[in-house]
């Protein structure tokens, strides 16, 4: 599998999956390598996206596979790709994440993510936020 940088024709791979994010934003993201993409064997299989947040601390907003390539190691390596790239750039910890209702949270708790605190939206399931110390 190879993990690079969203490019500008990536754009519709990105949209036409990604519900989560505005449209607008994705080329701002794109532009400031905060997407990245996952590819197996020439075929676009999924995207990793992050921010920052408080402006400064890193956060991985989404991280999506095309079904048939989940549970295969795939999310692993981007992650660990991300924190590495993180690390390189002098940050300490990294942030995630996911909703109560998910099984996401199992996947990075094995990844050395820490339940820190939670958010509770109006008609929402809850939202458990993780840290890692790298």
């Amino acid at each position: 599998m190879q993990i690079i940088e969203a490019i500008e024709s990536d754009y519709k791979f990105i949209t036409g999956r990604d519900r989560h994010i505005n449209e607008q934003l994705v080329e701002s993201k794109i532009k400031n390598g905060e997407i990245y993409i996952l590819v197996e064997e020439n075929i676009r299989i999924g995207w990793m996206r992050f921010g920052y947040f408080w402006d400064n601390l890193p956060f991985m907003n989404m991280l999506w596979l095309d079904e048939e390539y989940r549970g295969q190691g795939f999310g692993k390596k981007v992650v660990e790709h991300w924190e590495e790239k993180m690390k390189n750039k002098g940050f300490n910890q990294v942030m995630t994440s996911t909703q109560a209702n998910e099984g996401a949270q199992h996947f990075y708790r094995k990844l050395g993510y820490k339940d820190v605190g939670c958010l509770l939206l109006e008609n929402e399931p809850l939202e458990i936020l993780m840290a890692k110390k790298l």
